[in-house]
């Protein structure tokens, strides 16, 4: 049971507004994306994952903590929750706002930047990934503030690069699909920076990522989100994932902080939020979807976990959209 796949597909992550940037010396951008202002190409979406692939030349990136990072040809700086940050090359230069250079012709365009004093050149793709209720999803709030991928030394690196070359080529050259292709190769790189980081976690690391480390209890978690309907007991989780009930509660109160149990109720509501927000489905479609009997107890479970009913939910990610 493939745990990380499970997750990734249920987020339902979409690709766009992408941008080619060419930086000469000096020059110092600062990024300043929302989920609002890239609505209209992700569609609905409350969280933005952002990432800058650097094709040539050096990028520095300020992080909000302090750190800073240096990213080298053929690697990602991958951001999960669109953390601020400052782009910036070896020369200091005063920063300047990512909205009042980008450039872009009619929809579905590849944005463009070129920012700089015409010193020595960096040159970097940039795209976004998005999706409906994902502001608390577990990956995402487990993974670092950024993510470096390297494509230097990951086994995928060489066909990431090409292809992400290859795309932007496409997109530039204002060919059918390229947008589609695109976006399909961002999904690629994020899942690729995310197996990089799982695997070289500690053997001691606790939390979310972690138990995908585990493949009893990483079977467990991909059978709960494969049949999140399903009134499991942890005596029959055990056993489908080839451990004892004591076993499979032990290991889940001391990876992941919590019981089966609280695990399945909490993947229900998320799953659900989603739903709502990015389908006009019946809330009693939903309920029924994700194990409950009636819609008035979803209802109940849903107000309890988000302070508003589902109903409300689904107007305020219409607004918001």
């Amino acid at each position: 049971m493939d745990a990380l796949s499970e997750v990734l597909r249920a987020m339902r992550l979409s690709g766009g507004v992408f941008l080619r940037a060419t930086f000469t010396e000096p020059w110092c951008l600062e990024t300043a994306a929302t989920p609002g202002g890239c609505s209209q190409h992700l569609g609905p979406t409350d969280h933005l994952i952002l990432y800058h692939y650097v094709q040539e030349g050096v990028l520095s990136v300020d992080l909000a903590d302090g750190g800073r990072i240096t990213v080298q040809p053929g690697e990602a700086a991958v951001f999960p929750r669109n953390d601020q940050h400052r782009m910036r090359g070896a020369e200091a230069a005063p920063p300047v706002s990512s909205l009042d250079v980008a450039q872009t012709g009619k929809p579905g365009d590849l944005m463009t930047i070129d920012l700089g004093g015409g010193g020595r050149v960096t040159r970097v793709v940039c795209g976004f990934l998005g999706g409906p209720g994902l502001s608390d999803d577990p990956l995402l709030t487990s993974l670092p503030e950024v993510l470096v991928y390297d494509g230097q030394r990951a086994h995928s690196g060489p066909m990431v690069h090409e292809l992400l070359q290859y795309a932007a080529d496409e997109v530039a050259s204002d060919r059918q699909g390229a947008a589609a292709m695109l976006a399909r190769l961002s999904e690629l790189l994020f899942i690729e920076a995310v197996r990089a980081h799982v695997e070289a976690l500690p053997a001691d690391a606790r939390g979310w990522l972690a138990a995908l480390r585990n493949p009893r209890l990483a079977r467990a978690i991909g059978l709960l989100h494969v049949q999140p309907e399903r009134n499991w007991t942890a005596a029959q989780l055990g056993r489908e994932a080839g451990m004892s009930r004591s076993s499979l509660t032990q290991q889940f109160g001391q990876v992941l902080g919590c019981t089966p149990a609280g695990y399945l109720s909490d993947l229900r509501m998320r799953l659900a939020a989603r739903e709502l927000a990015a389908t006009d489905a019946p809330i009693q479609a939903i309920a029924a979807r994700i194990g409950f009997g009636s819609e008035a107890a979803f209802s109940r479970a849903f107000k309890r976990r988000y302070d508003v009913p589902p109903s409300q939910w689904r107007r305020n990610a219409d607004l918001s959209s």
